[in-house]
Parts: C-alpha cells; sequence; structure tokens
C-alpha cells in the first residue's frame, strides 16, 4: 500500500471552480481531509468506499489544531494509503499547505499538489475588476490582514504607499486599522470593494472609498469570509458612476 498526500485546491467557492485534477484526486482519494470553506457538492465525487473527515479550518475558527491535523494526515496514509486534503482557495495561498506537505514528507508520504484558484485573485475577476489595468496600476499584492500573533501586518504600511492594487485576505476584522494605513497617507478617495461569501450564491458585494468603507461595512453587516481590495481599478466595477470610473481609470 502506498502511503500518500495530495493537497488539493478546492477554489474559491462555487464547486465548478475546482480543477479536473482535483476532481480525479477526490475520486481515487482513500480519505479526504476536508475544511469548512470547502463546497459540500465537492464531497460528491469523493468514492463511497472512501472516508470523509471534516477538520473544520477556517480564519479564526479551528475546529482541530493545525498540528493534529498533520498528524491525521499521516494517520490516515498509513492506515488507508492515499489522503486528500481538500483546502479552501489554493493549498499554498495562506493555506498552510507546505506545513502540511513537509510533515507528511518527513513521515515517509508521497507528496503532491493541485493547485487552487485563489480568492485573492478570482473573486475581482468576478465582478469585472481587473487587478491590473493599463496605465493605471503596474502590479498587485496579495496579504494577510492578521498576522499569527493576531496584530496587523506591517506589509499593509508597505502596500498602502504603492500605486498597486492591494488584495487583503482574512481582514474584515482589522478593516478599521487597515483603511487608517491609506487614509494617513492621503489615499481617502481611493475606491475599496468588499466581497463577502464570494462565488457563492449568497455573495455579497458593498463598494466605497477608504473614507466610507468602514462605515458602509458595519451598516451592511459584513463578515467573514471575505476579501478586501483596495485601488483605483475598484472604480472598473459596473456599479459605479460612469463619471466616478472615467476619472480613476484611463487606460494610457
Amino acid at each position: 500500500m502506498q502511503k500518500k498526500l495530495t493537497l488539493v485546491g478546492a477554489g474559491p467557492g462555487d464547486p465548478e471552480l475546482i480543477s479536473l485534477k482535483g476532481v480525479r484526486a477526490l475520486q481515487q482519494a482513500d480519505v479526504v481531509l476536508y475544511d469548512a470553506l470547502v463546497h459540500p457538492d465537492l464531497l460528491e465525487y469523493v468514492s463511497p468506499r472512501a472516508h470523509q473527515v471534516f477538520v473544520g479550518k477556517r480564519a479564526g475558527h479551528h475546529y482541530l489544531a493545525q498540528e493534529e491535523i498533520n498528524r491525521l494526515i499521516v494517520q490516515y496514509a498509513t492506515q488507508y494509503g492515499h489522503v486528500v486534503r481538500l483546502k479552501g482557495g489554493d493549498p499554498f495561498v495562506f493555506g498552510r499547505g507546505h506545513e502540511e506537505l513537509t510533515y507528511a514528507r518527513e513521515h515517509g508520504l508521497e507528496v503532491s499538489v493541485v493547485p487552487g484558484i485563489s480568492s485573492a485573485t478570482s473573486l475581482a475577476a468576478l465582478q469585472e475588476v481587473p487587478l491590473t489595468c493599463r496605465g493605471v496600476n503596474e502590479s498587485f499584492w496579495v496579504l494577510t490582514g492578521t498576522t499569527k500573533a493576531g496584530t496587523l501586518s506591517e506589509d499593509v504600511a508597505l502596500a498602502a504607499r504603492s500605486s498597486a492594487t492591494v488584495i487583503v485576505l482574512m481582514g474584515v476584522n482589522k478593516l478599521t486599522e487597515i483603511a487608517a494605513q491609506f487614509s494617513t497617507r492621503g489615499k481617502g478617495d481611493l475606491p475599496v470593494m468588499i466581497i463577502q461569501n464570494g462565488s457563492l450564491p449568497d455573495e455579497r458585494v458593498i463598494l466605497g472609498t477608504v473614507d466610507t468603507i468602514v462605515s458602509i461595512a458595519q451598516t451592511e453587516g459584513i463578515g467573514s469570509p471575505a476579501i478586501l481590495v483596495f485601488g483605483q481599478v475598484v472604480a472598473l466595477h459596473p456599479k459605479f458612476t460612469l463619471e466616478y470610473a472615467l476619472s480613476y481609470a484611463q487606460p494610457a
């Protein structure tokens, strides 16, 4: 029996956004360990003979500690063979996928990775908002809003100084602090978009500026899971007025 771990990215939410290779891995798995943000429809690809184990990880809410998940991967692989670790988004974008891969390899498992579509790059596209636009910006940053210690990442201040589009994951609870980093740099009118439950039927999108987004988010009751997008490209969202969009995004 071959002891094997396959890390599979489930995508941003919509079950149709998983890759064909990811589906094939689920079909071939002996055990599937899946997170809270994984769409339940994806488990229909799992063989009836396979074991499905909920491990419940999402930002700030852990059903099992990471160390226990690592141990379960090795335990199930030793007992049954092929373990698929199904993780929301992409396993290597704030997904701790490398930790799981390293632990499994150190314990003698064959390992492989099936990348997933990250919410960081896909959810804005579903809103018809480009992360880069000629003549507007030349790069984008993807940040976590909260560090391991629970504090605001110092990289937010660095990103706020740039002209890049800034995508913040796990940042809703730090929205006031994050917005302040942009405001203190004279960017109060910079467009902002928040996408909650992106790509799902209950998706919610709010639009505003650095100076207004905190109030709007509080009024609308926006919570996790959500991504924050700061940047001039947000003005290209179809719901922004034409005049506002044109004032921010004139291609060169």
